[in-house]
């Protein structure tokens, strides 16, 4: 079990390693994505976890805080009954926004499918901040925050990450979820530089960090999380362990999954980057934060807690203003998330300050994600269609927005496919067509009056 206030060296916990991850030892605890639970029936391995002792963390992630509509009440009701359940000490989710459009830009709704920047302005800072504010005050636990791994950048942007991390936990006292891989791929994709953004975000604030590997194509770096964590990560995970000792530190891995030996091998590094960059002495000795010029809004960094923090105690709040975003900037930001959403998704024309390139390979990293998804999700899909699948899917989503979540888009993956005569072998597109009409009305076709029905009759007609 682990100790009070820290959580120890973790993994995500994923169905496909559940029984490797229970096995596994020195896991302190484990992070489960909160959509993939249902509270009333969590799966067996997690049951087992908890009764051990194993702390549960919920990882949301398609609440949007980034976004500029307020966080949706259903989907907070949603996480806080899965932290509830799990008997979670905190909640994480995104500086993202994973969706665009609607009310306030009178256009119509977009999903992304996946995690997207949010711009660096005083007009995302005060959204966030209000979104985040909301948030925690729906969670029955503390809510930390991720920073996020980015293929492009938005133009015009007034902050460095750091400085807009440390106003944002600054302004509503939230924890921070840093992802050292994320780091990583900024710094790769963006030129960032990662021992900046350690001197500048309020390291004292972090509630855990994620470590995960990823790999490089034409010089732009995909955070996979089906690849092994490589040494610049493992390198930029010492420089923050030389600064704070974080309370919990944990392995992501959600697909191409190895051996259980192997992911075993990746924890021990990470303990050992830990333990050899552990700092001797007090925070005093630690290196200094880069004082940060640029912020255009001052604000006072609050007393550093002790050296082993609590990962789910807030950050004493510094008293900025806590009023509502203004609704202009609500505005401004929902116009400039829908554009750009729109020409990732829709085909629609790249807006003005956006490398051009980088817009097109993040689009290709959406669909591809995309097709991913709706595999797992619907997995009768690639296997009916074999080889093609892939195919036929990028092919779809091209100019085909998902608008209703990954199990609408199978949905309307297979109708596409029905409508236009694909595929041409009759046996797989009558395989098709029964799954899809199983699956397309408000309950399963076998679980249907009209079909139990026919069933009975049937069975009455064969006894006679």
């Amino acid at each position: 079990m682990t100790q009070p206030g820290r959580l120890g060296t973790g993994i995500g916990w994923r169905p496909e390693i559940a029984e490797a991850v229970e096995h596994m030892p020195g896991i302190d605890w484990v992070e489960a994505v909160s959509e993939n639970l249902c509270p009333g029936h969590l799966p067996e391995s997690l049951r087992r976890l908890r009764e051990r002792g194993v702390t549960v963390v919920p990882h949301g992630v398609s609440l949007g805080l980034g976004g500029a509509d307020r966080p949706d009440e259903s989907r907070l009701a949603a996480l806080a009954e899965r932290a509830e359940a799990l008997g979670a000490p905190l909640v994480t989710e995104h500086i993202a926004f994973v969706r665009a459009g609607g009310e306030l830009t009178a256009s119509p709704s977009l999903e992304a499918g996946h995690l997207l920047p949010v711009p660096r302005t005083r007009d995302a800072l005060d959204v966030l901040c209000e979104n985040v504010r909301i948030a925690q005050a729906a969670l029955p636990v503390p809510l930390a925050v991720e920073n996020i791994a980015a293929l492009l950048r938005w133009p015009g942007e007034e902050m460095t990450e750091g400085q807009f991390l440390y106003d944002l936990v600054d302004r509503t006292g939230v924890r921070l979820l840093i992802d050292v891989a994320n780091l990583h791929t900024n710094h790769v994709n963006r030129g960032e530089d990662p021992a900046r953004a350690l001197d500048e975000l309020p390291v004292e604030a972090i509630a855990y960090v994620h470590v995960a590997g990823g790999f490089e194509r034409d010089g732009v770096w995909h955070d996979s999380h089906a690849h092994p964590v490589p040494r610049p990560v493992l390198g930029i995970l010492a420089d923050l362990a030389s600064r704070v000792t974080p309370p919990g530190v944990l392995l992501e891995r959600d697909d191409n999954f190895p051996a259980p030996g192997e992911l075993e091998k990746e924890l021990a590094a990470i303990r050992a980057t830990l333990e050899e960059a552990r700092p001797e002495a007090g925070p005093e000795a630690r290196p200094a934060a880069r004082p940060a010029a640029e912020v255009k809004t001052p604000a006072v960094r609050p007393p550093s807690p002790p050296a082993d923090p609590d990962p789910a105690a807030p950050v004493p709040v510094s008293g900025l203003d806590p009023a509502p975003a203004p609704a202009r900037a609500r505005q401004r930001l929902a116009l400039a998330q829908a554009a750009l959403l729109s020409a990732l998704v829709a085909g629609t024309p790249v807006p003005e300050g956006f490398d051009r390139v980088r817009t097109r390979v993040q689009a290709r990293a959406l669909a591809a994600k995309r097709a991913d998804v709706v595999a797992k999700v619907a997995a009768e899909l690639p296997e009916l269609l074999g080889d093609g699948y892939r195919a036929a899917f990028l092919g779809y989503a091209q100019g085909r927005p998902m608008t209703g979540g990954y199990r609408r888009d199978a949905l309307d993956f297979a109708e596409h496919l029905l409508l236009t005569g694909d595929p041409r072998d009759a046996r797989t597109r009558h395989l098709l067509r029964e799954w899809w009409l199983e699956r397309s009305g408000p309950a399963p076709r076998s679980r249907r009056p009209a079909a139990r029905l026919a069933r009975a009759t049937r069975r009455v007609l064969l006894r006679h």
